[in-house]
C-alpha cells in the first residue's frame, strides 16, 4: 500500500522522486527537500524536514 501511494504521491510531486525512493531517507530524499523544500505529506518530525523548515539548525 505505501509503495502504490509514492507512486501516485510522485505523480503530483516528481521532483521528490518518491516512486524511487518510496519515501525512504536516501541521499537523492534529503536533496530533494533540500533544494525543493517539503510538502504537506512529508513529516514534520523527521530531522532533514525540521532542518528545512528552519526549526532547527
Amino acid at each position: 500500500m505505501r509503495d502504490q501511494e509514492m507512486e501516485e504521491l510522485d505523480k503530483l510531486h516528481p521532483e521528490f522522486g518518491f516512486a524511487k525512493h518510496k519515501g525512504y531517507p536516501t541521499k537523492a530524499h534529503f536533496e530533494a527537500i533540500e533544494k525543493h523544500g517539503v510538502i504537506e505529506q512529508h513529516r514534520k518530525s523527521f530531522k532533514p524536514v525540521k532542518r528545512a523548515l528552519g526549526l532547527i539548525d
